[in-house]
């Protein structure tokens, strides 16, 4: 199995992540982070695969087939608002300017829906849990959204709390009990020099690693349960993307720890 911890690895084009199913040992999820630069175009096809591109910070244009967003983006970080992002179907060729960060999301698809803006106010937010297990939510391509494999969102977790928490899975094609989807987790730090933890495990143990995240590592979550924590001091923000045969979020939580539900 590859290494579940990515660490961002920049190069010369700007790339900070590029995690394709190959690289995951999957089927579904792709992703990547990179930075953009003023004057400097990053061309790509979507191929046989929807796209959600996030801005992450600072602003960018796209443009394909016809499409064009215009300039969007206008948070100078990823804990300052909410995310303007853009999807775009499968089989068009893209360009990206701009200057900051994006992040591109991937999972196939065969083109049912159109190229759109997902601006801020067509986020949805919600705060679930309560306490130190308290977190933001904010659902950018959620189950009912327009996409035909991805699940997109954003979670603020305020400093010292559980996010992800009580541990759930979702790795058993298995409705309405559960359902299989790979998971990517983009992990940041505020202020960016703290740290944060992430557990994942299998009720066998089979599976059973427990990390120490820093400011842009990314988190490969192929199967089992995935809490995580953010360090006393430092708020955590990830970006989750999701993917699997069906386009449904049911999870399983922990035997073990299901009382805490209560």
């Amino acid at each position: 199995m590859p290494r579940l911890l990515v660490p961002a690895k920049p190069s010369a084009q700007g790339v900070l992540h590029d995690i394709t199913p190959r690289s995951a040992g999957w089927t579904y999820v792709g992703f990547s982070t990179r930075k953009l630069t003023s004057g400097v175009a990053v061309e790509f096809d979507t191929d046989a695969r929807e796209l959600c591109l996030v801005v992450l910070s600072g602003k960018a244009r796209v443009s394909a087939a016809g499409f064009d967003s215009g300039e969007i983006g206008e948070r100078a970080d990823v804990f300052s608002g909410l995310a303007w992002s853009v999807y775009l179907p499968p089989h068009v060729k893209a360009k990206v300017e701009g200057e900051g960060e994006i992040a591109l999301c991937w999972a196939p698809a065969t083109g049912k829906f159109p190229a759109r803006v997902i601006a801020p106010t067509d986020v949805e937010t919600l705060t679930r849990g309560k306490g130190g297990n308290l977190r933001h939510v904010r659902n950018i391509l959620s189950e009912t959204a327009q996409a035909e494999s991805l699940l997109v969102v954003e979670v603020i977790t305020p400093s010292g709390h559980w996010s992800s928490y009580p541990p759930h899975k979702h790795d058993q094609d298995n409705l309405p009990r559960e359902s299989l989807l790979e998971e990517t987790y983009y992990h940041r730090l505020n202020p960016p020099q703290g740290y944060a933890m992430q557990r994942v495990y299998t009720d066998d143990r089979s599976l059973d690693e427990t990390m120490t995240v820093v400011d842009r590592d990314v988190v490969l979550v192929p199967k089992g349960y995935h809490p995580c924590a953010a360090a006393h001091g430092y708020e955590l923000y990830y970006l989750n993307v999701m993917a699997g045969p069906k386009r449904v979020w049911r999870f399983h939580n922990d035997p073990a720890h299901e009382w805490l539900m209560a």
